[in-house]
């Protein structure tokens, strides 16, 4: 039985590219994706992970205001009874020199893993299979890694 996810870029981001990306990668990878494209409100990540009973939100979010944008973000999921990993990853911040300082932000908004722009999405579901407790048999990681 595939996992699902829950992607979006949140807030009045346009990027689209990434998403894109990350939702073909975590498809190859086995995960059931539900991509709500672009411009997505808190509400709307809330209401998909609920519908879709999502092991797993996946935030994006590439114009540097992801801060103001993920303020009450996860209120918004616990007031809908969302019991999910939430992921966020992206350029999050204007002029973000120390990603450390990025990351803990993000951290202490809840949630659980923070990646910059430069993550590949390799790392993003080894780290997604980890937090899930996702066993790989060898032949899918033969499939994985070619």
């Amino acid at each position: 039985m595939s996992q699902t996810v829950v992607l979006g870029v949140i807030g009045s981001d346009a990027h689209v590219v990434g998403i894109t990306i990350l939702e073909q990668a975590f498809s190859a990878a086995g995960f059931d994706v539900i991509n709500l494209g672009v411009q997505t409100s808190q509400e709307e990540f809330a209401e998909a992970a609920v519908a879709h009973d999502a092991e797993a939100v996946l935030v994006s979010s590439l114009y540097g205001h992801a801060e103001q944008d993920c303020q009450g973000f996860h209120d918004v999921l616990d007031a809908e009874g969302v019991d999910a990993l939430t992921y966020i990853g992206g350029n999050l911040a204007v002029g973000q020199d120390d990603f450390e300082q990025t990351r803990e932000t993000f951290e202490d908004l809840g949630f659980d893993r923070v990646f910059n722009s430069e993550t590949d999405p390799e790392e993003a579901i080894a780290a997604l299979r980890q937090d899930l407790q996702i066993t790989t048999t060898e032949a899918e990681r033969a499939t994985i890694s070619s």
